[in-house]
């Protein structure tokens, strides 16, 4: 049950980001899910937060959530 969130998690987090208009969303909505991630993996809350704000602010540059 505990790699469901591997993989939940994150496909949730790609759906709702393509519903959002800029980076300053998509980086606040990455920051929430960095930082809820790295709280339920035991790890660094805050630099889950800082990964999933670069990830959600630079994910239209990649091509991902366009």
């Amino acid at each position: 049950m505990s790699k469901l969130k591997y993989i939940a998690i994150p496909a949730m987090v790609l759906a709702l980001a393509g519903c959002l208009e800029d980076d300053g969303e998509r980086a606040l909505a990455g920051a929430v899910a960095g930082a809820l991630i790295a709280d339920a993996t035991g790890e660094n809350v805050a630099a889950g937060a800082a990964i999933g704000a670069a990830g959600g602010a630079l994910c239209d540059d990649a091509g991902v959530c366009n």
